[in-house]
């Protein structure tokens, strides 16, 4: 089934989004991404246009989530960063049909060829996946849990953003306790992301957030502060 809906898919989304290339805003697009990736040199607006009209066809109820991720990695093998960022916008308007054993896929997308584009695109939809499983079970952030013990950075990085935009439902000890495990690490975009999460914190929580900062200040580093505290005072 899933090779059917491969079939059926990827062949009008790579039409659609092939025929919107420009080589000339590919060339400003790839060095952004510091010559790393292949672009087609699309910007998010008409690449998500281009993508809503390829599967148009399709009905609202079409796709398990099976079948949706192997489009998602199917995608992934396209050599261009545009077909990753479709995958993304996919996997984040069919979440509700993902659960948490389809966590580990989600992942493997995550360190395949990974920079801060992509993986912060996962990282809302992971965390998307876990706050709707979080009504029935309680401890599935123990996935997360692991998730900011692993190996790959980019995987604890997705760990540290997965609560951002969670608001009330965030799990402020959990938040504050990854900030803390993490914060000995000197890589930029852990420290980035760091600071990012306690700052989104500090739009429903600036107290608690302002008293962790002045708490640890010791053990953060200045860039995490920063991030962190820009809406502060």
């Amino acid at each position: 089934m899933r090779q059917r809906f491969v079939a059926m898919c990827l062949p009008p989304i790579e039409a659609a989004l092939r025929a919107l290339a420009d080589a000339q805003q590919a060339v400003p697009m790839k060095a952004y991404m510091l010559g790393q990736f292949e672009f087609l040199g699309i910007r998010a607006g008409p690449r998500r246009d281009a993508l809503k009209q390829a599967l148009q066809a399709l009905p609202k109820s079409t796709g398990t989530a099976d079948e949706w991720l192997a489009l998602a990695q199917a995608l992934w093998q396209l050599p261009e960063r545009e077909f990753r960022y479709a995958a993304i916008d996919l996997l984040a308007k069919h979440h509700k049909r993902l659960d948490v054993g389809d966590l580990p896929r989600i992942l493997q997308l995550v360190q395949t060829d990974p920079w801060w584009d992509t993986v912060d695109g996962l990282a809302g939809v992971v965390g998307d996946v876990v706050l709707l499983a979080k009504a029935s079970q309680p401890d599935v952030q123990q996935h997360m849990d692991a998730c900011l013990i692993h190996p790959h950075l980019w995987v604890r990085r997705v760990a540290m953003l997965h609560q951002l935009g969670w608001r009330a439902q965030t799990d402020q000890a959990r938040l504050f306790r990854y900030a803390l495990t993490l914060a000995p690490e000197t890589d930029f975009f852990i420290r980035k992301a760091i600071g990012w999460a306690l700052r989104d914190h500090a739009r429903t929580e600036p107290d608690a957030v302002r008293g962790f900062l002045a708490r640890h200040a010791e053990q953060l580093s200045g860039l995490t502060r920063r991030e962190a505290g820009k809406h502060l005072g």
